[in-house]
């Protein structure tokens, strides 16, 4: 009887200038603009990954041993350090290093500085799925570092990963669902009055203040809005006394390889540009999504961030039909803005086994927070009851 099970050939690449977009991207085609060959090399290409910055790009290729043809990959790093991830570690870095142990470099699966969830594992069917996911932990214990990571992969990935001898951790994000309003104000109706209340009331502090918005997307953004774009995300940055991770020249790059996919929030008073937000509009699998990414302001208005990031942009995907906005990491005050709860997975292999057995019973035991973390909010949703 023929042995039908696929046989795959595994190639390590230093950059996705060395394998084909169009191979690249048809493995990626449900998976979205994050995972496009234009985004991850654009990161590359612009200096914002690769020698000097932390990142440097391992990416994993299966190719079928009978064609060659690009079976699977998955978008792999080696790290030097924990920024720009939004699944904490920081602690486990310093455990290492208290037992002299050396923690970095490790092995990071993830779009850097993105924290959103999605396939992880590109591949043609589920067979390759279950290769890359029996590949990851095997490259990281051949390399002799000290751990893999896999951050915000999809909950068939995690299980896979999970049978490859991974440790799956849970975490939680704030997304709005957009239940079909008409507009707004419709949306408004549905919130508790308290929470519709202070909504009102912060719109209004920014529309006395002078300040107007409004919503630019695609080819639309003006070189010169983009340029001012990025004056304010630095700015942010800067105020908190860190360097921003993305250069300018990323998000030229941005801009001219996925226009489609750019939804930019400006904040203007007396016909001068005061702050802007940058979205990323993408369908994933189907579904229309908004992806918070990156705000700052040159002008100090109350409540403008709460506005440019989170009102406007869902007048705007009401109006446009969006599915889903993602705040990004982290938040809780993003419940009292129409955004719930939802979980997200990590996925961990540490060589140690000392350390990975400790590991294992922290993820236990922070799984349970988590979990009644979650019931928590739940008592405290912004909407109506049965709204």
């Amino acid at each position: 009887m023929a042995d039908d099970t696929p046989r795959y050939r595994l190639q390590i690449i230093d950059s996705l200038a060395e394998v084909d977009a169009a191979d690249w991207d048809a493995l990626a085609a449900t998976a979205g603009c994050l995972l496009s060959h234009a985004f991850l090399h654009g990161l590359e290409a612009t200096g914002c990954v690769g020698e000097g910055t932390g990142w440097l790009p391992r990416h994993v290729l299966l190719r079928d041993e009978a064609d060659g043809s690009l079976a699977g990959a998955v978008p792999l790093y080696l790290k030097g350090h924990s920024y720009g991830e939004y699944v904490f570690d920081w602690a486990w870095a310093e455990a290492y290093e208290r037992h002299g142990l050396r923690y970095y470099p490790k092995w990071l699966s993830a779009i850097p500085f993105t924290p959103v969830g999605g396939t992880r594992l590109l591949a043609r069917d589920t067979a390759t799925r279950d290769a890359l996911a029996r590949a990851l932990p095997a490259i990281a214990e051949e390399s002799g570092l000290s751990s893999l990571h896999v951050l915000f992969p999809r909950e068939d990935e995690a299980r896979a990963l999970a049978e490859a001898g991974c440790m799956l951790r849970a975490d939680t994000q704030f997304h709005w669902r957009n239940a079909g309003w008409s507009g707004f104000e419709d949306f408004l109706a549905s919130l508790s009055q308290p929470k519709r209340k202070k909504i009102r009331a912060e719109r209004r502090k920014v529309q006395e203040a002078g300040v107007s918005t409004r919503v630019v997307s695609g080819g639309q953004i003006t070189p010169e809005q983009w340029a001012f774009f990025y004056t304010c995300y630095t700015a942010t940055y800067r105020l908190r006394g860190n360097d921003p991770y993305l250069t300018p020249a990323f998000f030229t790059h941005l801009g001219q390889a996925l226009p489609e996919h750019c939804v930019m929030a400006l904040a203007e008073r007396d016909g001068r540009q005061i702050a802007a937000c940058l979205l990323l509009s993408d369908i994933v699998e189907g579904e229309r999504r908004l992806y918070g990414r990156y705000w700052g302001a040159v002008a100090d208005v109350p409540c403008l961030h709460f506005e440019l990031s989170y009102y406007t942009p869902i007048a705007w995907a009401i109006a446009q039909g969006v599915s889903v906005i993602e705040g990004g990491a982290q938040g809780e005050h993003k419940l009292a803005r129409g955004f719930l709860p939802v979980p997200t997975r990590s996925a961990h292999w540490l060589a140690h086994p000392a350390f990975a057995q400790a590991v294992e019973d922290f993820l236990e035991r922070e799984s349970r927070g988590v979990e009644a973390y979650v019931a928590e909010l739940g008592g405290h949703s912004p909407f109506k009851h049965g709204a």
